[in-house]
């Protein structure tokens, strides 16, 4: 498939976030082709995503039933952010002098979403309180205990992700993690059995939030992060993140709080999840 989008497009930065976060057994990053394996509607596949031509990316799917050709395309266009509008976002960031220059430096910044929203509330969970690394490891643990096998031609890709029926019955905290937060996971895949569209867009990022929020675990960093990269909520903005705060601190050359933070992003609403990914792509530019 070819999968079209407004260009420009940074697929320099959207791979290497990726990257960082891929989860051993269900995702590879290489040569700048991005792969992972699905699962839908009870059957299993792979899918590979690369930079096209022209502008759009280009999609390899292997999967056992071509009716889900649509659905699939519906969530890779939501993973890799393709409805966004850099002619209509940039200038609007712009407007801050900060933003401007971060804008200018990558002009086709995207927000990277998420397969599905189960994952990603997982990863989220998962990574409360402790680094990337520790929670990818976590992660692929999680993956390997209880995703289906999966036979691909690709090393790095060997099960598919667990299912919300799985993971709601098992004792997470086995992996080598508070039982709290164990809890929490089993909670939040209980929760999507309960409410099929518990991770889908509301009418509103209030709402989608307060939605998120009122499950046990799940504080409003964990809700707003969701909100950012699965509701695909362009406002969306976890102000308490830490690196949202060093980044902005390093970018103005002065320490702030929390606080701070959050009242200098009221000059980048209605877009705050696109300043947030600007701001954490700062930290880790190479040149």
């Amino acid at each position: 498939m070819k999968l079209a989008y407004q260009p420009p497009y940074d697929w320099a930065a959207m791979v290497g976030f990726l990257s960082l976060r891929a989860i051993n057994g269900l995702e590879t990053v290489e040569a700048g082709v991005y792969r992972r394996s699905i699962s839908l509607g009870g059957r299993q596949g792979w899918i590979s995503v690369a930079p096209g031509a022209g502008d759009w990316l280009e999609v390899g799917v292997d999967f056992p039933d071509p009716a889900a050709l649509p659905e699939i395309a519906r969530r890779l266009r939501r993973m890799f952010d393709l409805e966004a509008q850099p002619q209509l976002i940039n200038p609007k960031l712009a407007d801050d002098p900060l933003m401007a220059r971060l804008v200018a430096a990558r002009p086709g910044l995207r927000v990277p979403g998420a397969w599905d929203g189960l994952e990603l509330a997982i990863r989220a969970v998962l990574g409360q309180q402790i680094s990337v690394v520790a929670a990818i490891r976590l992660a692929g643990k999680l993956v390997a205990h209880y995703g289906q096998p999966l036979e691909t031609p690709h090393a790095g890709i060997t099960h598919v992700f667990p299912t919300p029926e799985v993971l709601a019955a098992a004792d997470l905290a086995t992996l080598g993690m508070p039982k709290s937060r164990g809890r929490t996971l089993s909670a939040v895949a209980q929760a999507l059995l309960d409410d099929p569209d518990l991770f889908e867009p509301k009418a509103s990022l209030k709402e989608g939030v307060a939605r998120l929020v009122a499950l046990a675990g799940i504080g409003d960093w964990t809700a707003q992060y969701i909100a950012m990269r699965q509701l695909r909520e362009p406002d969306a903005f976890a102000s308490g993140d830490i690196g949202l705060i060093n980044a902005l601190a390093a970018l103005e050359g002065e320490p702030i709080s929390a606080r701070q933070l959050s009242a200098r992003a009221e000059a980048w609403r209605p877009l705050r999840a696109y300043a947030a990914q600007h701001l954490w792509t700062s930290l880790s530019r190479a040149d």
